[in-house]
């Protein structure tokens, strides 16, 4: 995966939209960041230097200093709304798995410059599907939510947007101009309300 983009979140105080792609695919995974994680993100991606460490910035010193590196970053699960990572890290030949937060995680690979992963079923369940004009096909298969726990935004809130009153055809054809329009937080917004019509006409 790699970091496609990062923006400020015009609905939720604080949150950004950071979206990750496939590097030879069509897909994006978008997941909503806090505000001080996507600062970290943003200062590595820019090359800015800080006055002071950052806190991510004071956890790679402290790791090269100790002769730790970190290899990769895996996305790998995505539980009722919330993803899960964790940093592959190596020292004198050995291997160690350290949970993480997405946000935190992806902050530190942008530091030590290390491919970041996930899996097959993320992508299939939360992933945004490009065709080749760059327009959206429907997901295979759509999301609980897409959102990770820092800012999390209860699902009785998508109402309150207006997305509750319209009909399913109306939400697919928003969906696919708010992808069309590399809307990604909306897209998740109005995937969340599908998919929760869609569980109900499950049961």
């Amino acid at each position: 995966m790699e970091i496609i983009g990062l923006s400020f979140s015009q609905t939720q105080s604080g949150a950004y939209a950071l979206v990750l792609g496939e590097e030879e695919g069509k897909r994006r995974l978008p997941i909503i960041i806090g505000g001080f994680e996507a600062q970290a993100i943003a200062v590595e991606l820019e090359n800015m230097q800080p006055s002071r460490p950052l806190t991510h910035d004071l956890f790679r010193n402290f790791a090269i200093a100790f002769d730790v590196h970190i290899d990769e970053v895996v996305i790998y699960n995505l539980k009722e709304g919330i993803f899960y990572s964790k940093l592959i890290c190596s020292k004198d030949g050995e291997i160690q798995e350290i949970d993480a937060r997405t946000s935190d995680a992806i902050a530190m690979a942008v530091r030590f410059n290390c491919p970041i992963y996930t899996f097959e079923f993320i992508l299939a369940s939360a992933g945004v599907l490009l065709d080749e004009a760059g327009e959206e096909e429907k997901p295979k298969r759509l999301p609980k939510k897409l959102s990770s726990s820092e800012t999390e935004k209860p699902a009785a809130q998508t109402n309150k947007s207006g997305y509750g009153t319209m009909n399913f055809e109306d939400l697919s054809e928003a969906l696919m101009r708010a992808i069309d329009e590399e809307a990604y937080e909306t897209a998740s917004k109005i995937r969340d309300e599908m998919s929760k019509r869609k569980k109900s006409t499950d049961k």
